[in-house]
Parts: structure tokens; sequence; C-alpha cells
């Protein structure tokens, strides 16, 4: 189990909003912590498993990669950058 599966399973309402939609996807990256698993930055971006470890491995992955034993380690504060949720929603 990811880290977003766990979080989102908690919330009532997890079916109604979906993973992509920026308020949620800012909300659940917040709560991530400083780093996260390379298959929820993959969700987050949008890409496959299979492509994300080529990336990664590759050294291509548009956010740092670190490689720690047979995982890999996704700083979230560049995810965050990189999606753009860095900055408050236009209201």
């Amino acid at each position: 189990m990811h880290d977003l599966d766990r979080r989102s399973s908690a919330a009532p309402d997890s079916a109604a909003t979906t993973a992509s939609s920026p308020a949620r996807s800012r909300e659940q990256l917040g709560a991530l912590g400083v780093t996260t698993d390379l298959m929820t930055a993959a969700r987050m971006l949008g890409i496959g498993r299979t492509t994300a470890y080529k990336l990664a491995r590759n050294g291509t992955l548009p956010v740092p990669a670190i490689r720690v034993g047979r995982s890999y380690r996704i700083a979230v504060a560049p995810l965050i950058e990189l999606l753009g949720l860095d900055k408050e929603p236009r209201t």
C-alpha cells in the first residue's frame, strides 16, 4: 500500500474526489512529508509503474529520485513545484 492509498482510505469522501484534482493533490502532497515512494509520485505525475521505474533508473524522472536499497524515494518539495501546487489557487 502506498502513501496516498493510506491517507485516502481514511477519508469517507475519497471516492468522490480524484487524486488528480488540484485541491485534493495539494492536500495529499502536503500530508506526505519530506519524501514519498516512487509509485505515489508516479500516480501524481500521471505515469505508469514501468515508465516511472525506467525514468528513475535512467535519471530522467522530472524530479530527483534517490535510490535507497532496492527502492526509490522522491523528494516531495520538487514534486509539488513541478505540479504547480506551490502556488495558491485562484478564486
